[in-house]
């Protein structure tokens, strides 16, 4: 069950630490996504230097979110519903940093495509991260330009253009969906606007927040106790399917052999999230820590 105040539950979070991202379909109501489709348009012709009827003040990198648009603006009120707060708060806190944001405008039947990228030039390799929240006011049909991403790929710490080269990654995703989409990535999910082949204009915008403040356990923990298996109950037997233990364990198939590697990724986020510095799945970071502790003794 949903918290009361719209945050995410235990297995969720654990989810977005495997697979980089969060989705949910149609989460904004038809009356919000119809007056934002209006208000970004206007956005996004103010931010390209058009004549624009966008009347509110464009935010200031490092401004707290609860600064940035006005009341009665739309954006103000898509980022105040309960649904869409309790996501935010999830992940990076209570009223984080704005950091930018971007409304992507597609016309219909262009050829224009981004190459795969993530969007800061370098970001640090501790756990700490931001999340970028992707918006879909409209539907997208497959082929529309939907955003392309690849799952499971946040965590590998490449800088902005070091993946531009790569394509048809096995598994990879291309946006398509309902109005009122709202997608979270992790800050490191790699991804790429795409060619629009159908006749209506596409509208996406992107806000990337910033925490200020510790990202421990600030989702639901009321299942908490019920799914957060180690390592230590499961190793040689069959976990229950519905724990974090085999949420952490999933890879995705481009992986390949360093599927393993990927896992203990996943343990040391989620260690950081937890605030459990002994979490781990199927051993592997436990068995490096015993052996630097014993090097450590012998060389006392």
């Amino acid at each position: 069950m949903p918290a009361a105040d719209h945050r995410l539950t235990t297995l969720e979070m654990a989810q977005f630490v495997t697979d980089g991202y969060l989705r949910f379909d149609a989460l904004i109501p038809y009356d919000l996504n119809r007056r934002l489709r209006k208000e970004l348009t206007q956005l996004a012709r103010r931010k390209a230097g058009m004549e624009s009827t966008f009347e509110a003040a464009l935010p200031q990198t490092g401004t707290p979110l609860s600064e940035c648009y006005p009341d009665g603006n739309a954006i103000r009120e898509f980022l105040d519903l309960p649904s869409v707060a309790g996501i935010i708060k999830s992940l990076v806190g209570t009223d984080p940093v704005f950091d930018h944001d971007w409304v992507h405008y597609l016309r219909g039947n262009t050829q224009h495509e981004q190459h795969l990228h993530v969007d800061a030039v370098i970001d640090t390799i501790d756990p700490t991260f931001d999340i970028q929240l992707f918006y879909f006011p409209h539907d997208v049909e497959p082929g529309a330009g939907g955003t392309r991403f690849v799952p499971g790929s946040h965590l590998r710490h490449v800088r902005a253009e070091g993946v531009g080269r790569y394509q048809h990654i096995v598994g990879d995703q291309r946006f398509e969906g309902p109005a009122g989409t709202l997608m979270a990535f992790h800050h490191g999910l790699w991804h790429a606007g795409q060619k629009n082949h159908s006749d209506r204009d596409r509208i996406m915008y992107k806000l990337r927040l910033n925490p200020r403040e510790p990202q421990v356990r600030l989702w639901n923990t009321d299942d908490f106790d019920e799914v957060h298996n180690d390592y230590r109950d499961h190793t040689f037997a069959h976990p229950r399917r519905d724990s974090v233990a085999e949420v952490l364990r999933r890879t995705q198939s481009w992986h390949g052999e360093d599927g393993r590697y990927e896992q203990m990724q996943h343990a040391r986020l989620w260690r950081y999230l937890t605030g459990d510095d002994n979490y781990d799945v199927d051993y592997y970071l436990t068995r490096l820590e015993a052996r630097a502790e014993m090097l450590s003794a012998d060389n006392a």
